[in-house]
């Protein structure tokens, strides 16, 4: 059994993914826009990750713009089977890199479209709901309009599952009310944790839950407590991170992302790590 196997699997849309999977926003350049620093690096780590039993990527083609796709294109097609790739719309890039809501229903339809061309796909496996109402997080907001055309891309094929992103719990149950849902992309770590009480829910209704920024938002004294455990674990504060997430709940989908092959080997390895009572206890104490 790898690693990788060893954190287990959760249903996404149709699918079982590996609870660890990976994140490409960091492949594109600085500030997730223009090309990548090092080509050669960023298509290795793509591979290696597949090579390693990833078999979740969470993708967009507003991350870079286009970067992003095109190089898992490049390094991964044609794919293989068993691999889901998520991709999101809902945002474009401004040129001075700045990042903006792009709701109507002609925005919506060109991103399906760009993610389609840019990762060569006839149809895409889920698309995540971006929803940018706020700069500071998720923001409460009708969202019956934007999910619709999403839904009628999906009605003409080009979508197999629908997810949310930045999305609140009443958002959540509008648009489930609107269309079945298969995850929820929201920031959730061991210090933030507004979505405690959600996670629950969706895992009892059988819908993932995939956290980003693992280490964000962490005040230095925060910090500082979890290299305590990460050091009395011989682990690094992020691999003591993801296996927190892992232990929280069984639904719940990692996507760690980093634009280097050793990092990467590093942040699956989270799979192998076993948090005893203490060593949870004390990251349990850091969101207080």
């Amino acid at each position: 059994m790898t690693r990788i196997e060893k954190s287990g699997s959760y249903t996404l849309g149709t699918r079982a993914v590996n609870r660890l999977g990976y994140g490409a926003m960091q492949l594109a350049g600085p500030g997730v826009f223009g090309p990548p620093k090092d080509k050669a690096a960023a298509l290795a780590v793509l591979r290696e990750a597949v090579a390693a039993g990833v078999n979740h990527i969470d993708t967009s083609d507003f991350y870079g713009p286009h970067v992003t796709n095109q190089l898992i294109r490049e390094a991964l097609h044609p794919y293989r089977d068993d691999l889901t790739l998520v991709t999101k719309i809902g945002a474009r890039r401004g040129t001075d890199a700045s990042w903006l809501p792009a709701f109507s229903a002609q925005e919506l339809t060109q991103a399906v479209h760009d993610n389609l061309r840019n990762l060569q796909l006839d149809v895409l496996d889920v698309v995540n709901l971006r929803i940018m109402f706020s700069a500071h997080g998720p923001a409460e907001g009708s969202i019956e309009e934007p999910l619709t055309t999403l839904v009628e891309l999906q009605r003409q094929g080009l979508v197999q599952h629908i997810g949310l992103s930045n999305v609140t719990a009443t958002q959540i149950a509008q648009a489930q009310r609107i269309t079945p849902i298969v995850c929820v992309q929201n920031l959730y770590n061991i210090v933030n944790r507004r979505d405690d009480a959600l996670i629950d829910e969706l895992a009892e209704q059988g819908i993932a839950y995939v956290p980003f920024f693992p280490l964000g938002g962490f005040t230095p004294l925060q910090s500082s407590g979890l290299q305590v455990v990460a050091d009395s674990l011989g682990a690094t504060p992020m691999q003591v991170a993801l296996a927190w997430l892992l232990k929280r709940s069984p639904n719940i989908l990692l996507i760690p992302g980093t634009s280097s092959v050793a990092h990467l080997r590093e942040n699956l390895a989270a799979g192998d790590l076993v948090l005893p009572d203490d060593a949870l206890a004390a990251l349990n104490a850091l969101a207080e």
